[in-house]
């Protein structure tokens, strides 16, 4: 709400936008998106993560996961999870 304010003060100061997204570290759509609408806050959901890289890995994560989580303390690997993928 603070930031949409900050943009549209700069911009009745005559700034330009490219001025306004360099002082505030924000995308010049950004700056854009909140000049032309009448909201006072952005709100953003994402519905579903991606994780493209991992959605092949993530049955023998969960296994190993459960297989470290079911031993003593003592028997549980040292290293990370990822050395147990890569044999």
């Amino acid at each position: 709400m603070e930031t949409i304010a900050k943009i549209r003060r700069l911009f009745r100061e005559h700034r330009s936008i490219r001025e306004i997204s360099r002082e505030l570290r924000l995308s010049r759509k950004v700056v854009r998106k909140a000049l032309r609408s009448d909201k006072t806050a952005f709100a953003y959901k994402r519905q579903h993560q991606p994780r493209p890289q991992l959605d092949g890995h993530i049955a023998r994560l969960d296994a190993l996961l459960s297989e470290e989580l079911a031993k003593p303390k003592r028997e549980r690997r040292k290293r990370s999870v990822t050395a147990a993928l890569c044999w």
